[in-house]
């Protein structure tokens, strides 16, 4: 209050301290702080300290941020210190009028958190206002015959203060006929009358001048004048009289302009002019909402009526007649309240974002609710429409707060538009709404979602490096941050020292590049597991799985496994019966491909032959049989070119060449075999001479070799040599072409009996020797097929069975490479391309250790010699036999798995009696 009290001298502050309870849906206890100050005071004067009643310290307010929330700016806060400073001016008179108590009710706000305290500043009055007439003079003319004790009305004065500052009394300068009597309004105001105390009599004085003075009773009392001109007339008996002293009326504030409101009726007993009355307002300048008729004393209603401005009006009316005589009367006007103002809903504080994890109960804003009308007309209920999760709460009379009352989303409903209405309880009851839209702000409280469970990508080998291979995508519903993703690989099953190596993906897009050309022979599928995390804070992630699967391309050419070249790169020679019927089994050409699918699906076609169709080449399997019998005409030497292809598009092939002799004996081929070009490779060459000169002295020392081989036997303690020479075995000689094993090729001989020592030279078999327990016997007859004849464990009295044709498998279970037997070209692949990669590496892996000896093929029951390296489990009902592939030059049969069936009979086709071990065959 500080300057204020200065300047005025007398005022002092009073606060005073009213805690009151909320109600029970408040979350703290408010108080309504008090102040008393005089009007006027200059801006900037303090009127308490605001923060130190609202028990708060001065370290609080920077982060409290106190400050006033009101409709006009009366009022600030300090920030430094709290306290509470006048902003603008304070006229009690023009805010309050004419109210005994004028108060200024406000909103202290504070934040962090959010509370509202009642302040109420009473403005008190200061004598700042002169009691002050509506004219400077007055003038009244009285008959001379007047009676003492008549009465006249005159002139009041007006002062705009209240209680002891307002008009309170008025004084007339002393006189000998005159004196003053003061009355008092229905509304409290006070106006004068002149009394007259003697007769007049105009021929001794006519005319008297009186001076009337208003005073109030301030501090000091202030007062001002007015001039009286009372004028001696001629007598006139009677003056006029009203029917009624006062008049009073009550209109509802809705009657309509020019309604007739009120009739004053007034009497004179004169006659003639004296009789003739008019009608006047006293204070006809300061009556703008009324009409008066001057003759009929009607009083008409000119402007509309407000209760909220004017609650009633005092009017003094004038009947004057003819001769100058005059009556008084006053006319009291009370305005009636109607409802016919509708309620305003006044928003205060409302904040920009409310955060979608604000807790339940929390103040978001403070409504004021404001009616002009009185009574039941002002009094106002408040209701938020619609399903929102905020509600309003009553705290104090037209005051309430909006809290949240519901779990905020905003991902759902980023703004909510609320409505609050408020309805009076007039008769008809009025109402109002006011919208708002409160926007929810964004947290981060949901994670990436990719679009799918989990990703499966097919990508063709031989990829250019960079290539993208497939786009991830995450949803984030957040916003700004919150919802921008970044994706990164998190995983793999590759080494993690080469993922790099192999995939990458763009942090920004989620596009995987393949970083290299993928193998389809060397990596089939790998994984990764991708990881789309947002910019919020804390981040939140999502993890999916991608699966790479590499397709095969037909990148590689078949390879021949079977027939093989010789060491000298020449391919080698297969013997053929004469007698071959139609159908007979001459050698089987075994190729595989790297590749899967229908590119590794090979078929097997005739490129060149001497003799066309003579020979014919199994479609799927690769068999070459005798497609008829040989003439007479054709040549005993023939020649084969074989061109296997594969499925692929476009095809990829390899050749084999056959060179095919048709002979009964090992002997008889030779002739055919002498235009061979001679081998320049020396092993090869001592092979030669050595066959040669076997079967030369084979002939003359046949008889001579068995009975000193059956001398030695007998003293021999090994038993096993002996049935290497049992009749029957080793009883043709002929020249031996030994076959190179390094392309895989199946190791046979003809007519000879060898003892493995692991030398890769041939040395002629010296029958007077002992042999060793441990080395296996390799016997071979004249079609060329080589088999063990005894060992060490077994009696060589055994004697092997011809082959069986009931080895084959069905056609399920032929492995694609092979297709179909004999009348069925048209195998069926695996549609699964995995289940046929297996199934060809397997077969690749069984034909490899074929090739270089170092499995048996011969194994185990149904194993197939797949058991050593892939394990027990790999068994003849799991991997199709590859051996239907390994052809025995010279029989129809080939290698067979079930031993029961070692011992079965030769087929028709057979070439003579051709006797096999069923022991393992060593090489």
């Amino acid at each position: 209050m500080g300057s204020g009290a200065g300047e005025r001298g007398w005022a002092e502050r009073r606060p005073v301290l009213f805690p009151f309870l909320l109600s029970l849906f408040c979350l703290a206890l408010s108080e309504q702080i008090r102040y008393r100050i005089p009007e006027e005071m200059p801006e900037g004067s303090v009127v308490g300290n605001l923060a130190k009643d609202l028990r708060l310290s001065v370290h609080e307010l920077p982060t409290r941020k106190l400050r006033v929330s009101s409709e006009k700016p009366y009022f600030t806060v300090r920030s430094e210190s709290g306290e509470l400073l006048v902003s603008s001016r304070l006229d009690r008179e023009q805010i309050c009028g004419k109210k005994p108590a004028c108060a200024l009710e406000f909103e202290a706000v504070a934040e962090n958190p959010l509370n509202f305290y009642h302040v109420n500043v009473e403005i008190e009055d200061v004598n700042d206002h002169t009691p002050k007439f509506t004219q400077n003079s007055f003038e009244l003319q009285i008959s001379e015959s007047t009676k003492p004790g008549a009465r006249f009305i005159l002139g009041s004065a007006h002062d705009a203060d209240i209680g002891t500052n307002s008009l309170q009394n008025y004084q007339l300068s002393p006189d000998d006929h005159f004196s003053l009597v003061i009355k008092e309004k229905l509304d409290g105001s006070k106006y004068p009358e002149l009394v007259l105390k003697t007769p007049l009599d105009r021929e001794e004085q006519t005319s008297y001048h009186l001076t009337l003075m208003a005073l109030d009773f301030g501090d000091p009392p202030l007062s001002s004048t007015a001039q009286i001109q009372v004028l001696v007339t001629d007598a006139n008996d009677n003056p006029p009289v009203f029917s009624q002293e006062l008049y009073r009326v009550e209109l509802p504030e809705n009657v309509l302009p020019g309604t007739t409101l009120l009739r004053v009726m007034a009497t004179d007993q004169d006659e003639g002019v004296n009789a003739e009355i008019t009608f006047c307002f006293t204070e006809a300048g300061q009556i703008t909402q009324f009409d008066l008729n001057s003759h009929t004393g009607e009083i008409t209603l000119l402007n509309a009526l407000d209760f909220e401005e004017v609650k009633e009006y005092s009017i003094v009316l004038e009947a004057k007649d003819g001769g100058g005589m005059i009556a008084q009367c006053t006319v009291e006007i009370e305005v009636l309240d109607i409802n016919d103002n509708v309620p305003e809903v006044i928003f205060q504080s409302l904040p920009d974002l409310i955060m979608e994890d604000t807790k339940l109960g929390t103040h978001i804003a403070l409504l004021k609710i404001r009616d002009k009308d009185s009574g039941h007309n002002g009094e106002v209920i408040c209701k938020l429409e619609g399903d929102v999760p905020f509600k309003i709460l009553n705290i104090s009379r037209n005051t309430y707060k909006l809290v949240t009352d519901g779990v905020l989303d905003r991902e759902q409903t980023p703004e909510y538009n609320i409505t609050i209405t408020a309805t009076d309880r007039g008769k008809p009851p009025l109402s109002s709404s006011s919208s708002k839209t409160l926007h929810i702000g964004d947290v981060n409280d949901n994670m990436p979602v990719f679009e799918q469970a989990s990703y499966v990508v097919h990508v063709a080998e031989n990829n250019p490096p960079g290539t993208s291979i497939t786009q991830v995508r995450a949803l984030d519903p957040d916003l700004g941050p919150n919802g921008h993703v970044s994706y990164s690989i998190v995983a793999s099953d590759l080494e993690p020292s080469t993922l790099w190596s192999y995939v990458s993906v763009s942090a920004q897009s989620g596009v995987v590049f393949a970083q290299r050309a993928f193998d389809h022979e060397q990596l089939r599928a790998f994984e990764l597991t991708l990881q789309a995390r947002d910019h919020g804070s804390p981040a939140l992630s999502a993890n999916v799985s991608l699966r790479v699967l590499v397709g095969d391309r037909n990148d590689n050419a078949p390879r021949v496994l079977y027939p093989a070249l010789g060491p000298d790169g020449s391919a080698l020679f297969d013997t053929v019966p004469r007698a071959a019927q139609p159908g007979y089994l001459v050698t089987k050409v075994v190729a595989v491909d790297a590749d899967s699918g229908h590119n590794a699906w090979l078929s097997y076609h005739v490129l060149q032959a001497s003799e066309p169709g003579l020979f014919s080449v199994g479609l799927r399997t690769g068999e070459v049989r005798t497609a008829r019998a040989l003439g007479d005409r054709d040549a005993a030497r023939q020649r084969l070119l074989v061109a296997v292809r594969d499925g692929g598009q476009p095809p990829l092939s390899a050749t084999a060449t056959l060179l095919l002799v048709f002979a009964d004996s090992l002997q008889e081929a030779l002739p055919d075999l002498s235009d061979h070009p001679e081998p320049t490779d020396p092993q090869a060459e001592l092979q030669f001479y050595l066959v040669v000169a076997l079967a030369l002295i084979s002939v003359l020392f046949l008889l001579a070799v068995i009975l000193a081989v059956a001398l030695h036997l007998r003293r021999s303690s090994s038993p096993a040599a002996w049935g290497c020479f049992q009749p029957g075995v080793c009883v043709k000689s002929g020249p031996v072409v030994p076959p190179s094993y390094s392309e895989g090729t199946l190791p046979y001989s003809y007519n000879l009996c060898v003892a493995h020592t692991g030398k890769t030279e041939f040395n002629f078999l010296k029958c007077n020797e002992q042999l060793s327990s441990g080395q296996d016997i390799l016997c071979g007859d004249s079609s060329g097929a080589l088999f063990p004849l005894c060992n060490s464990s077994e009696s060589a009295s055994h004697q092997q069975a011809p082959p069986n044709t009931d080895w084959r498998f069905s056609q399920a279970q032929r492995p694609g490479t092979s297709g179909s037997q004999n009348g069925d070209e048209t195998g069926t692949w695996p549609n699964n391309q995995f289940d046929t990669e297996m199934l060809q590496a397997m077969i690749l892996a069984s034909a490899s250790e074929a090739a270089d000896g170092s499995s048996t093929l011969g194994g185990g029951a149904g194993t197939m010699g797949l058991s050593a390296r892939y394990g027990p489990q790999f068994t003849l009902q799991h991997v199709p036999d590859y051996r239907q592939n390994v052809y025995i030059p010279g029989s129809n049969a080939t290698l067979t798995n079930a031993a029961g069936k070692r011992d079965g009979k030769a087929p028709a086709g057979g070439n003579g009696s051709k006797k096999k071990s069923g022991k393992k065959e060593k090489k």
